[in-house]
């Protein structure tokens, strides 16, 4: 049921929208308004000072009196950079990105959504709307497939830390919201890196000094993952973060695990393997090579692939432990600590 504005008898007192307050935000533009029958006589009327509605943006009004919350704000700052006439879908032409999206996304290293003095916007980089008031917009010729967050198109975090950091002069500001990401689990240090290099990011001072620390950080949590997974599933206890020398001295490989007995060793790489197995860097691809030369098995894991499920790690590496048995014995190494 819609409500009927065609003509009022006090058009100073309209029918309530309450059928879109069940629906959304009370946050509509004035061409909204219009599709639902308000004149923009009254439009105008009940969004001056001090009236029933307040005029956030250019052509965009809140349906209530008093402060917006922080939601409200960001989906006026949607409806403003939205070319007209497009609407929800699939692929929504605005996306929220940079702090605010961090903010919806959970960040606690930023100020909520409420407190931003700036909602930052994607929108395609053809449509030319002008940033206004607290609206922020950044073109781009690839809008990111948003994540809903809040009934909200948000960017990915990845991608949204991309469009703060640029922004950022103070490196410890960049380091808190990089380590946030990876400790909170937001996303993967290997991709946000990779992101940053998209953005072309990496060699701004602020960037750059808090990249060794964020992948530590991943490392961290990486290795915290291991360690649980062994211990969970019941692995043998192996030797942790070892070198392997040939006796003769040769250098082999640093490795995270490694079962002497089974000549088995577990790696942590920051990059998936490709789709056919082999490892994502050629030099990674001849040391494994080289080490199932010597009959040692090498096992590349992601904290993605750990964080995604324990369980199949833990069956992987139990499997190539079994099949020791199977095989001719390892060449002998020699383990070092590192």
């Amino acid at each position: 049921m819609t409500a009927d504005f065609t003509a009022p008898r006090d058009a100073a007192a309209p029918r309530p929208l309450g059928h879109l307050s069940a629906t959304q935000r009370r946050v509509l533009t004035e061409r909204q308004l219009r599709e639902h029958g308000v004149p923009a006589a009254l439009v105008a009327e009940r969004g001056r000072a001090g009236g029933p509605w307040q005029q956030l943006l250019p052509g965009v009004y809140l349906l209530h009196p008093g402060r917006p919350s922080g939601e409200e704000r960001a989906e006026a700052a949607l409806l403003y950079a939205a070319p007209p006439g497009t609407g929800p879908g699939p692929r929504p032409p605005a996306v929220v990105t940079g702090a605010a999206a961090l903010a919806l996304h959970g960040f606690t290293t930023l100020p909520p959504l409420a407190g931003l003095d700036r909602i930052d916007v994607l929108v395609d980089h053809a449509w030319r709307p002008r940033s206004t008031a607290f609206v922020h917009l950044l073109r781009t010729a690839a809008l990111p497939r948003p994540q809903h967050v809040a009934g909200l198109p948000v960017a990915p975090v990845p991608r949204a830390l991309a469009d703060l950091v640029g922004s950022l002069r103070s490196a410890d500001e960049v380091r808190a919201v990089l380590v946030e990401a990876v400790r909170g689990k937001h996303c993967e240090a290997g991709v946000l890196v990779r992101e940053l290099a998209l953005a072309r990011l990496l060699d701004q001072p602020q960037v750059a000094g808090a990249i060794e620390g964020l992948m530590a950080e991943g490392r961290a949590v990486a290795e915290g993952l291991l360690y649980r997974m062994v211990r969970e599933y019941r692995l043998p206890e192996p030797v942790w973060n070892v070198g392997l020398c040939l006796p003769g001295g040769a250098y082999l490989a640093g490795v995270d695990a490694y079962w002497p007995r089974q000549a088995v060793a577990v790696e942590l790489v920051a990059r998936e393997p490709q789709a056919d197995g082999r490892a994502p860097w050629p030099r990674d691809a001849r040391r494994r090579e080289h080490l199932a030369g010597l009959g040692i098995t090498a096992i590349q894991v992601t904290a993605r692939r750990l964080r995604g499920g324990l369980e199949r790690q833990a069956a992987i590496v139990r499997t190539a432990l079994m099949a020791s048995v199977d095989r001719e014995p390892a060449a002998s190494v020699v383990i070092l600590p590192r």
